[in-house]
C-alpha cells in the first residue's frame, strides 16, 4: 500500500497503462482499476467502488466528447429499442446495487466483487476465442428486443453499480452477439447506455456519504481520471498494433489473478 502523500502520483501513473490496455480493446478499464484502488491505493472495498464509479463517469464523458465530432445517431438507430430497454433495466438495478453496497459488510462485499471480476475475466477470455461478428442471437422482433434488453440491462446495472464500472465489458459483447451490432457502433452505443447508469451510481453514493470531498478529488479521482483518459486516447491510437483477441485473453487472465490476489487473501489493512 502506498503512502497517502504519494497516492495522487501512483493513481495517475497506474491509470495510464490501464487506460491504454482498455483503449486497445475498446473498454474504459474500470474493472482493472478496482483491484488497484482496493490493493495498491489501500481503500476499503466500499470506498473503492464509490471512487471507481466517479472515475468511470469521467471516462465515459471524455469518450463521448472525443467521439462527439464523428458520433452520429443513424448507425445506432437500429439498436435504439434494445438500448432503451437495457437502460431501463440498468437503472432499476443501479438503485438496488448501490443500496446493497451500503448494507453489505466489507468482507461480504469483497466476496461479491471477487465473483463479479472473475466472471468478467472469464467473459473476456471466452470473447477472445469468438469471431468478431456473429448473426444476431435475438430475433428481430420488438417484443423480443424489449424483453431481452431489460433482462440484459438488469444484469449490467447490478454489476455496474456494485463494481463502479461503466459496464462496457458487458454491454459491447451483448450488443454484438445478441443484436448483431458492428463493433464500432456497439462501442458508441455502450457509452450512451452507460451514462445514465454511472450517473445514478455517483448520485447514490454521494447521498450515502461515500466521498470525502476535496481530499478524494485531489488524491484519487482527478489524477486517476486524467490518467485514464490519457491512456484511453493512447490505446485508441494504437488499436490494431496487437491482436484484440490475444489482449482480451491475456487481460482476462490478469484480471482473474489480480482480483483473487486482492479480494481473496487480504494482507494489508485498508485505509478508511
Amino acid at each position: 500500500m502506498v503512502h497517502t502523500h504519494n497516492r495522487p502520483w501512483y493513481a495517475f501513473g497506474v491509470a495510464i497503462p490501464i487506460g491504454v490496455l482498455g483503449g486497445l480493446i475498446g473498454l474504459g478499464g474500470a474493472e482493472f482499476r478496482l483491484p488497484i484502488l482496493a490493493g495498491l491505493l489501500g481503500y476499503t472495498a466500499r470506498r473503492a467502488v464509490a471512487l471507481n464509479v466517479v472515475i468511470s463517469l469521467i471516462t465515459v464523458l471524455a469518450s463521448l466528447a472525443i467521439r462527439g465530432r464523428t458520433l452520429t445517431l443513424m448507425p445506432i438507430m437500429p439498436l435504439l429499442l434494445p438500448m432503451m430497454a437495457m437502460i431501463a433495466g440498468a437503472i432499476i438495478t443501479a438503485f438496488i446495487g448501490t443500496a446493497l453496497v451500503g448494507r453489505l459488510s466489507n468482507e461480504r462485499l469483497e466476496q461479491v466483487i471477487l465473483v463479479f471480476l472473475i466472471l468478467i475475466g472469464s467473459l473476456l477470455i471466452i470473447e477472445g476465442f469468438l469471431p468478431t461478428q456473429l448473426p444476431a442471437l435475438v430475433p428481430d422482433d420488438p417484443v423480443w428486443q424489449v424483453i431481452t434488453g431489460v433482462l440484459f440491462g438488469l444484469v449490467i446495472g447490478l454489476v455496474s453499480s456494485m463494481l463502479g464500472v461503466a459496464g462496457g465489458e458487458l454491454i459491447i459483447p451483448t450488443l454484438i452477439f445478441a443484436y448483431g451490432a458492428e463493433i464500432k457502433v456497439a462501442g458508441s452505443a455502450s457509452l450512451l447506455i452507460s451514462l445514465p447508469t454511472v450517473l445514478i451510481g455517483v448520485v447514490r453514493y454521494l447521498s450515502q456519504g461515500a466521498y470525502q470531498g476535496r481530499r478524494d478529488l485531489n488524491d484519487t479521482i482527478a489524477p486517476m481520471g486524467v490518467g485514464s483518459v490519457i491512456g484511453a486516447v493512447i490505446g485508441g491510437l494504437l488499436v490494431g498494433v496487437i491482436s484484440s483477441a490475444i489482449l482480451k485473453i491475456g487481460l482476462g487472465i490478469i484480471l482473474i489473478w489480480s482480483a483473487s490476489r486482492i479480494f481473496h487473501h487480504r494482507t494489508i489493512g485498508p485505509v478508511r
